[in-house]
């Protein structure tokens, strides 16, 4: 989803550094070939996902929501040789191209996808993150937050995709808007973190635990 007006979204690709040649396929290959294509995290957030695992250095990264591994390999991109990425997702047939594409990629290597409910999957972790990407079933963002923030470390950064919900969250009225809306709502008052809502695509929540 993207509310931002078209011809100015256009412009900030245009003006945004390229991603790699395997992504620009996987994209490609995405918004033509699967019918949730606007799942795809897209260039301008991909670049920023990227950027942001730079800019803190994080060596471990968990996502939730691979859909067909555009943000894992972003990201994985920016990890160092002994980077870790675990991505979380229960579609077995997006996770067999994913794996194709990360099979292909330099970066593929540092990529672990479970294939399980991220919930059950947090939970089964004995390790803490540097980095979290959120981008799975909206409807549970809450319950996912409240798994994901014991499992960043200290100064560790959580992301969070669609908070604005094309703007639905200023008047929610279905299941899905009321549950993004009440995150935003937590994560403003949770004395565990600090937070910045920025307003690129369909909103991203910048969560930094304290």
């Amino acid at each position: 989803m993207n509310f931002i007006d078209k011809e100015i979204e256009e412009y900030a690709k245009l003006y945004t550094s390229n991603e790699p040649e395997l992504l620009k396929e996987l994209a490609e290959f995405t918004e033509t070939n699967m019918p949730m294509a606007q799942m795809l995290t897209g260039k301008i957030e991909g670049r920023l996902l990227k950027m942001l695992v730079a800019l803190t250095g994080a060596k471990t990264v968990l996502e939730i929501g691979m859909f067909t591994g555009y943000s894992a390999l972003s990201m994985a991109e920016a990890l160092p040789d002994d980077g870790q990425l675990i991505t979380c997702d229960i579609d077995e047939e997006v996770a067999k191209l994913a794996k194709d594409y990360f099979a292909r990629s330099t970066h593929g290597s540092k990529i672990t996808i479970e294939l399980a409910p991220a919930l059950n999957t947090i939970s089964s972790l004995n390790q803490t993150f540097d980095l979290a990407f959120l981008d799975a079933d909206k409807e549970n963002y809450v319950e996912y937050y409240q798994a994901i923030i014991p499992k960043l470390k200290s100064n560790g950064l959580l992301v969070i995709d669609n908070c604005l919900w094309s703007g639905k969250v200023l008047e929610p009225e279905s299941e899905t808007d009321i549950a993004i809306n009440k995150l935003n709502q937590l994560i403003v008052t949770d004395p565990r973190v600090e937070n910045v809502v920025l307003t690129v695509r369909d909103g991203i929540n910048l969560v930094r635990k304290l």
